[in-house]
């Protein structure tokens, strides 16, 4: 047996020295790192025809229908008929809500959406001739422009539903003023400011129509700022912030 020198445990030829105990906590763990998402994510989209001539057009139709029954034009007892043609504008301009919530275009879509219930709401009142309907749709009216207002503030670029805003604000006012007290200039009045609104959507319709047809705009609709980018800018201009639109960001 020999010892070594400075240690007092003995050792043995062919047998190893002895090692301490190893005070490590054992290897370190491997640190994983998630890969780069973005190079692994693909943003599909699916080019639409544009859903706003259907909602301009459908606005123009029923805006003459009512506006008729307000002028005198059809009698106290075709407001019935009226109303079922008033209806169907329910499920146009829904359809439209619907397809500019698909094009990422929150205005128009909630324009329309908002339109279309309106247009629920008076059909169902007129064509059951409900007790006291007058004063509620008056009052409904009122909360119509209310709505209608603070829309008219954040769509001035989109010059064609601002402009439809506009003129439709008065109407909303009179109808709803003339339900309330019942004066019949009031109802007068409301009637000729929705054949206005009519004839405004029609343009409307027919100017976004031929756009949409011939790719360029033929008459004038008035776009500014974000929304004439949005027609003439190029395609990296369209898929600008994309990764931050609703329905590709995780929350809304």
């Amino acid at each position: 047996m020999s010892t070594v020198p400075g240690e007092g445990a003995p050792t043995s030829p062919g047998t190893p020295p002895s090692t301490p105990p190893s005070t490590s906590p054992g290897p370190a763990p491997v640190r994983r790192f998630e890969p780069d998402l973005r190079s692994m994510t693909r943003i599909n989209l699916r080019p639409i025809a544009s859903p706003m001539p259907l909602g301009f057009f459908t606005v123009a139709i029923a805006s003459v229908m009512t506006a008729c029954l307000q002028l005198g034009v059809f009698e106290a007892a075709d407001r019935t008929a009226v109303a079922l043609c008033v209806l169907p504008a329910f499920a146009l301009q829904l359809l439209v809500s619907f397809l500019a919530f698909g094009a990422r275009d929150v205005i128009a879509a909630t324009l329309m959406g908002t339109f279309a219930g309106s247009w629920l709401a008076y059909g169902l009142v007129i064509g059951t001739g409900a007790a006291g309907g007058a004063r509620v749709l008056g009052v409904f009216n009122l909360a119509f422009l209310c709505f209608g207002a603070l829309m008219a503030a954040v769509t001035r670029p989109k010059r064609a539903l601002w402009l439809v805003l506009v003129v439709s604000l008065p109407r909303w006012a009179a109808t709803g003023l003339a339900g309330l007290t019942g004066a019949h200039w009031l109802t007068y009045t409301a009637g000729a400011l929705g054949l206005l609104v009519a004839l405004v959507a029609t343009y409307a319709a027919y100017a976004l129509m031929l756009e949409d047809m011939r790719s360029e705009e033929v008459l004038p609709i008035g776009r500014s700022g974000p929304a004439h980018t949005a027609v003439e800018g190029d395609l990296a201009v369209q898929l600008r912030n994309l990764e931050r639109q609703a329905g590709v960001r995780r929350t809304l």
